[in-house]
């Protein structure tokens, strides 16, 4: 059995899926790119501003389902360019200081909206 999650703190889909599925103890959070949760616009020109954003929703879709970055274990990041790895990690590391769930890093062709960044998790209820 699963549910459906969503936060009017973070943008909503803009396709044919959900902010995050939870399964039982776990939860599915979908890729979150930096779009403004109220106008659904692009924030950012920069990754470092865009993995910031990207994270902040993240953090709202993980807060609906009553949890935070502290219950993730595993987040995908993508980009569209490797030389923002070192941007991005430093904002990364400001919201999983603490807690470092395992993470890939893949570059992509592209991303919704002409994104640079985008951010997908799985947490676990403790």
């Amino acid at each position: 059995m699963s549910d459906s999650i969503y936060s009017d703190k973070a943008p909503a889909p803009i396709g044919p899926y959900s902010q995050a599925i939870r399964a039982g103890d776990h939860l599915f959070c979908s890729g979150m790119i930096a779009l403004d949760p109220q106008n659904g616009e692009l924030v950012g020109s920069d990754a470092a501003a865009q993995a910031d954003q990207a994270l902040k929703n993240l953090g709202a879709v993980l807060a609906a389902a009553g949890m935070s970055y502290a219950d993730v274990v595993k987040t995908t990041v993508f980009l569209i360019d490797m030389n923002d790895f070192a941007a991005v990690n430093a904002v990364y590391a400001k919201y999983f200081d603490a807690n470092k769930p395992a993470r890939s890093t893949v570059a992509v062709a592209g991303l919704p909206k002409g994104a640079r960044v985008e951010v997908d998790a799985v947490a676990v209820s403790r």
